[in-house]
């Protein structure tokens, strides 16, 4: 890498690998699956299995994630990517849910994915700071993932 020397790649951080890793398993996993119902039932239990490996505050946040997005957007399929939940449409990511302790935030991460419709203008969010669900972040994810997927 050439320039001034004031900065350096030093690679993916041992976290980022670990996502990749997992990817990379999921997507193995998901070719040997047989039938699309046997597919996508057992992606929403892979889903629902990684939710429950979260700690704490992570689970229920990503519990209460994943009961909006089954409420409000059902046409969207649970599957992990990169080990996180996320929704897919067509078989597209469009929103996720990236726990904290994943990469060691301070904050848990709702992300939407070029498929999401979110657009307002020429620049709008895709990704959200969660700390806590509550009632009223609750009904802002399912405006968000309604509008999502219009």
């Amino acid at each position: 890498m050439s320039g001034t020397g004031s900065s350096t790649y030093e690679g993916f951080t041992a976290e980022e690998r670990a996502a990749m890793k997992e990817h990379s398993q999921e997507l193995k996993k998901a070719a040997r699956r047989a039938s699309q119902a046997e597919k996508a039932a057992e992606a929403e239990r892979d889903v629902l299995a990684k939710i429950a490996e979260m700690q704490d505050s992570d689970r229920v946040m990503a519990e209460r994630v994943h009961a909006v997005v089954k409420a409000e957007a059902p046409v969207l399929a649970p599957k992990l990517w990169y080990g996180m939940p996320a929704y897919a449409l067509d078989g597209k990511i469009v929103c996720f849910f990236q726990s904290a302790e994943k990469f060691k935030a301070r904050y848990a991460t709702l992300g939407f994915n070029d498929p999401a419709k979110l657009d307002e203008g020429t620049m709008w969010p895709t990704a959200f700071a969660l700390t806590e669900v509550t009632a009223e972040v609750e009904a802002r994810i399912a405006a968000l993932v309604k509008q999502a997927v219009a």
